[in-house]
């Protein structure tokens, strides 16, 4: 795998609660709204489960290291955003193993009607001289957002990281998958993909479809 820095010290949060800016924008897949409240708390964690087709998949969201995608994630799962959507994406290569999720069109462009800034460690990650900075390590375990490429234009998609993986740190860190998780998303990953997609590997054998979260 390809050697890489840590992902850089997340910053201490300065307020208890931050205002998030849900724009309306990018191509809605399914109908949602987004939350009904612009203000969201930086401090503590929230443990949800994922309902899957392999079995139930935890995960534990930090509202610290990125409040306002949280805030999110845990709207569209109270709305059933994310009922009946498959992890439409897997990449099992070396320095890139990870499931993407989140898109109920399966295409990967689709989202929940709006998109919200990039949080942490895009916000401390500069590249020198405007250039783009070098990629970090997403550690096993880490739970991103996905995006289009460009700033700010988080939306519904993320990343269940399953392998050490070296990415450009442009992919918002929002928690960790639980323990009891991971060996349920490897067991489903050791049956490979159909090298679909032009962002490396494609659409999983196993399917992994969020049934319900709680």
């Amino acid at each position: 795998m390809p050697v890489a820095a840590p992902l850089p010290p997340r910053p201490v949060p300065d307020a208890t609660n931050v205002t998030c800016a849900y724009v309306p924008g990018g191509r809605s897949a399914r109908p949602a709204t987004a939350p009904a409240t612009t203000s969201a708390p930086t401090s503590g964690t929230t443990e949800i489960t994922l309902d899957t087709t392999i079995g139930a998949v935890p995960l534990v969201l930090d509202r610290a290291s990125a409040p306002c995608a949280v805030h999110s994630l845990e709207s569209l799962a109270r709305q059933g955003f994310y009922n009946g959507v498959a992890c439409h994406r897997l990449s099992t290569h070396v320095g890139a193993r990870l499931y993407q999720c989140g898109d109920p069109s399966g295409t990967g462009t689709g989202g929940p009607g709006y998109t919200f800034a990039d949080e942490w460690p895009v916000t401390v990650s500069h590249g020198s001289g405007g250039y783009t900075p070098p990629p970090a390590l997403y550690p096993r375990g880490t739970i991103a957002m996905a995006n289009t490429g460009r700033a700010d234009t988080n939306g519904s998609q993320f990343f269940l990281v399953i392998g050490d993986s070296v990415l450009y740190p442009q992919y918002t860190v929002l928690g960790t998958v639980g323990e009891a998780g991971l060996p349920l998303l490897d067991a489903a990953a050791a049956a490979g993909d159909d090298g679909s997609s032009p962002l490396g590997g494609g659409t999983p054998t196993t399917p992994v479809v969020i049934t319900g979260i709680r």
